[in-house]
């Protein structure tokens, strides 16, 4: 089993969310987990960067798509970052690169 690496960070008023390893059925949890901690703390503009996982399934983008919901709801926003060409392609299949903003760098999700 691989293990998920989710570190966070607070740059220009945001949060980075740095995310390695796997996120699937197993891990997505504390993927929620580190996410909640940040908007539960207060944060609503979070970017999750992505760069560093390797496979996204369907319970990493419901926990996403949540997470995305419950920001808005506070006025805030979550970006994403992402230049892996698999992970893209699995929001492209979803239609969740519609519904999320995807940025290839952290500077330019905080550029917005």
């Amino acid at each position: 089993m691989v293990e998920l690496n989710v570190v966070s960070n607070e740059r220009d008023g945001s949060v980075v969310v740095l995310v390695g390893g796997e996120v699937d059925v197993y891990t997505a949890p504390q993927l929620r987990a580190a996410l909640d901690a940040q908007i539960a703390a207060g944060h609503s503009r979070l970017i999750v960067d992505l760069d560093q996982v390797d496979f996204l399934d369907s319970t990493g983008l419901g926990v996403l798509v949540g997470r995305l919901k419950l920001v808005r709801n506070q006025s805030g926003w979550l970006r994403i970052v992402c230049s892996n060409e698999r992970i893209l392609r699995v929001f492209r299949i979803t239609g969740l690169d519609k519904v999320f903003a995807i940025h290839a760098s952290v500077d330019s999700a905080l550029a917005g």
